[in-house]
């Protein structure tokens, strides 16, 4: 018994879904308020410009 499958399409993620995701994950491993997070994230500051990243 076999079944075709049909090809998944690819979701697009809004930066704004990803920013939430990210600081809300971040906030359960650190303890810390993910809006606080999402603050730091929205700001764009990085700690480590000169590190370039693979």
């Amino acid at each position: 018994m076999s079944t075709t499958r049909s090809p998944k399409k690819r979701r697009t993620v809004s930066r704004d879904a990803l920013l939430k995701s990210v600081a809300s994950s971040t906030a359960v491993e650190t303890g810390e308020a993910s809006r606080g997070i999402e603050a730091r994230l929205r700001a764009g500051k990085s700690r480590f410009k000169s590190l370039p990243l693979a």
